[in-house]
């Protein structure tokens, strides 16, 4: 649906540069998904209450630059 966000409350039409921007972030959790699974593999090679609090700080900086990009009105 090309239109879905603006069904969406609170999201903005997106320029081509933050529809790249976007990709780029979300290409980089990807990156930073599999570095964590990685470590959450090595078992007790790596302190996995670490890995944890990585895998939930990893995600809110995601969230945060996306967040920053898209600029929602919402809460």
């Amino acid at each position: 649906m090309d239109n879905q966000h603006k069904k969406i409350k609170g999201y903005r039409d997106l320029t081509q540069a933050e529809i790249d921007d976007m990709n780029a972030i979300k290409a980089m959790g990807e990156s930073l998904k599999e570095m964590v699974e990685k470590a959450k593999s090595q078992g007790d090679a790596v302190d996995q209450r670490w890995v944890s609090i990585a895998e939930d700080h990893l995600q809110q900086g995601i969230m945060a630059m996306v967040r920053s990009v898209a600029q929602p009105d919402s809460f």
